[in-house]
């Protein structure tokens, strides 16, 4: 039911409407003659409190406030694809056309096209008995996505009919009688609000690895379909691009990016770079994949508070399709300024640093909506919705209130360090301050499927940079020649994994993307040069002659090999450092006889 009213008070983004008695929480609004859009945060007696996702300069006391009687909701449907919106589901290309480059106020467009029509194409039949869920048929919507148009959470019955043809996203493609007897009308769109998470039949646990390519993730902080992660990190130290690199190359059908008011240009990279791109595993455009969510930080600042709500409930629908979705929210400090900016106005008890006292409980609802799960409907089909949230601390500061309430929630830990981007190590994930919680699960999975000694392999490796880390603190202490030719040789071996392993080149044609079993190849030869050196050490060969070996080079360059000619390579490696150890261990034998 709808509520009019007037404009009593106007503070920035905030607006106080009186005479709205009859108006409900998270309403949708129109404000003043230009029907700024808005939506309801406070009621107080007949004065509502009004998120305005406009500019608001001009209002003033008196003018009309209607409230629509419906909550923010997303429209869902095909068209969503390609599709690149601000953070309330306006696409930007249809306001453009009609505004020019600056958003106009006022605009009212619809989130999905009313004119373009689809290929519905049936899979159940008259007669059949539906619930929520259930999938009627598919459109297909790009080359590499196939719609699934599913019957509505809350809804069953029996299909009465169901027509195969061109249709736009409000056209009837059928009906279906209640189980009350009630004819309900079926479309290829359905509306959701967004503040509230999509039903589903039940949670799976996260045992499935989501593969990204990046090794330092893969292989040491891994991320299950279905988790939560954050990037957090100073300005400069890579968020971005390591957002961008998991969007590109993340093991996922569909990716839902979110930049929360970041700078326009860093949004402009992912427009211009996404089109370009090619799927790895279809060849096709990687936007023919993709939502973009563009609220950046010269658009209203209130409109960020929504964005990171309409992306997720944006993955959860193609997540109930039995898609596995990652969502990247870049980033959630900027999200959390528009709530502290917000709860400021409302004049709300500050908690620390004037952020609101509920900031934690709002990120937890936020990544909770994420996971691994059989969706509703009698297929059983199960869906995936990782969530990557890159955070912004003030100075890398990670003490702050955003930091900490995200890493109370999340279960993967990628900590950004300022002085390894500043020595151009990318990504700049600090191997000894990162963690992952998924290590467990998801190491069975990769036993099974990468390698058996996998669990056993990064034990290995995290135990060498661990020792390095305490060894340079006697190198600085002491300098380089107080050590043991033992101590000098794990130095060694943890330079190889930290240059050659843990660097990645993201401009690099093919080092951009490493899979799974070229990673276990890499750290294979690695640590094979360490336990060869090792033995031809304790056989007495000096420590200058095992770090001069030619074939370390051909180690590093590894890393750059396709993966076709990769086996080969290895073999080729692998020999050829065993013939060099065994040359070194050969000669000492021949002077000391």
């Amino acid at each position: 039911m709808s509520s009019k009213g007037t404009i009593w008070k106007v503070a920035g983004p905030l607006v106080v409407a009186e005479g709205m008695r009859d108006a409900n929480m998270f309403d949708v609004v129109r404000v003043a003659k230009s029907r700024l859009i808005g939506e309801i945060i406070e009621i107080r007696g007949d004065r509502a409190s009004i998120q305005v996702y406009e500019e608001t300069s001009g209002l003033r006391p008196g003018e009309p406030v209607e409230s629509t009687g419906v909550p923010m909701s997303a429209e869902l449907g095909p068209g969503l694809i390609q599709s690149i919106y601000d953070g309330i589901q306006r696409p930007l290309d249809v306001i453009r056309a009609r505004s020019g480059d600056r958003l106009a106020r006022g605009v009212e467009v619809p989130s999905l096209s009313r004119t373009k029509k689809w290929h519905f194409v049936p899979s159940v039949f008259p007669g059949a008995q539906v619930v929520g869920g259930d999938v009627l048929g598919t459109v297909q919507e790009t080359d590499i996505v196939i719609h699934k148009i599913m019957v509505p959470p809350g809804v069953q019955g029996t299909v009465k009919e169901l027509s195969e043809g061109e249709f736009t996203v409000e056209d009837s493609i059928g009906t279906l009688i209640s189980d009350k007897g009630q004819e309900v009308p079926l479309s290829l769109m359905q509306r959701w609000p967004v503040r509230r998470g999509r039903p589903y039949g039940r949670k799976l646990s996260p045992s499935e690895p989501l593969v990204t390519g990046q090794r330092v993730i893969d292989t040491l902080f891994p991320l299950s379909k279905g988790g939560t992660a954050a990037v957090p990190g100073p300005f400069g130290s890579g968020k971005t691009v390591v957002q961008h690199q998991l969007a590109k190359w993340a093991d996922a059908d569909i990716i839902v990016y979110i930049g929360c008011g970041e700078r326009g240009n860093e949004m402009t990279d992912v427009l211009n770079e996404f089109p370009e791109l090619k799927d790895p595993k279809t060849g096709k455009s990687l936007m023919e994949r993709t939502v973009l969510i563009a609220n950046t930080s010269d658009m209203p600042v209130a409109a960020r508070e929504a964005s990171i709500y309409t992306g997720i409930t944006i993955a959860e629908y193609f997540r109930d399709m039995g898609y596995s979705v990652a969502l990247m929210a870049d980033s959630t400090s900027r999200w959390a300024e528009a709530l502290r900016e917000m709860s400021g106005r409302l004049e709300e008890m500050p908690g620390e640093e004037g952020y609101p006292a509920y900031l934690g409980s709002r990120l937890a609802q936020f990544y909770e909506r994420a996971g691994r799960v059989v969706a509703l409907g009698g297929e059983g089909r199960e869906g995936a919705l990782s969530v990557i949230g890159a955070v912004s601390p003030a100075g890398g500061d990670i003490s702050e209130p955003v930091s900490q309430a995200t890493l109370r929630i999340v279960k993967v830990f990628w900590s950004l360090d300022a002085q390894l981007a500043y020595a151009r190590h990318f990504p700049a994930i600090n191997w000894l301050t990162s963690y992952s919680l998924y290590l467990d699960d998801v190491g069975k999975w990769l036993n099974a499927n990468v390698g058996e000694n996998w669990a056993e392999t990064r034990k290995r490796v995290m135990l060498l940079l661990q020792e390095e880390s305490e060894l340079d603190e006697i190198v600085r202490l002491v300098g380089m020649d107080a050590l043991s030719p033992a101590d000098r040789l794990k130095l060694e071996a943890a330079r190889s994994i930290r240059e050659d392993f843990l660097h990645q080149d993201a401009f690099h044609e093919v080092d951009t993307y490493s899979s799974l079993d070229k990673q276990a190849a890499l750290l294979e030869l690695i640590l094979a040069y360490y336990d060869t050196s090792k033995d031809a050490l304790e056989q007495g060969v000096p420590i200058n002659a095992l770090v001069r070996l030619p074939v370390r080079e051909a180690i590093g360059r590894f890393k750059y090999t396709p993966d076709g000619q990769m086996r080969e390579q290895a073999l080729a490696i692998a020999h050829k450092l065993n013939a060099e150890v065994q040359e070194l261990i050969t000669k000492l034998k021949e002077e000391n006889a």
